[in-house]
């Protein structure tokens, strides 16, 4: 019964066999394509290595770009960002790999971008409830690009498979990736 129920909380992100920069996700019987990050997997991630961190990662929060139109049937809260929204990456900052408002003097990304990989956000725990400076930050489940092409070190999902997949996914749901 233990390992029935953790298969139901569990999106198990594996390696795809020849390709360290894409990897085979499953949900319980759900399966799907994904991406990992430039330099594959890493079990000693470092902030810029483009590696996706390897560990149990707990979903924190969910963001969704507020252009979007379509309802978006999902487990978790899913807060609207606009432009004005950023998520700091640079280690020296108090504010270090956290939500932050735009404009923003220090390092950061930008939560709304035009290439869409960021219309659908779920924040990972990883360096955020336990902070390291310069142990990784920005670690997201979002949506991948074409091909599934590698990310900065997030997991990315196709934009069909996220909308299949966030019905079933509740804050604290565990992404392994292994």
């Amino acid at each position: 019964m233990q390992n029935r129920k953790a298969a139901r909380t569990t999106l198990t992100v594996r390696m795809r066999p020849g390709s360290p920069t894409q990897a085979i996700a499953q949900f319980g019987p759900l399966v799907f394509s994904a991406a990992l990050g430039r330099s594959g997997r890493s079990a000693f991630k470092r902030e810029g290595d483009g590696a996706s961190p390897r560990g149990a990662l707990g979903i924190l929060a969910g963001y969704r770009k507020a252009a979007l139109r379509s309802a978006i049937t999902s487990g978790i809260a899913l807060s609207r960002v606009t432009a004005r929204d950023g998520w700091c990456d640079a280690p020296s900052h108090p504010a270090y790999n956290r939500r932050v408002r735009l404009p923003f003097s220090a390092s950061h990304e930008t939560l709304t971008r035009t290439d869409h990989l960021y219309d659908i956000v779920l924040v990972l725990d990883w360096n955020v409830t336990s902070r390291r400076r310069g142990a990784g930050s920005a670690i997201f489940l979002h949506l991948a690009r074409p091909g599934y092409s590698p990310t900065e070190g997030c997991v990315a999902l196709g934009r069909r498979d996220m909308l299949r997949l966030l019905p079933f996914l509740r804050a604290g749901t565990v992404v392994r990736i292994v």
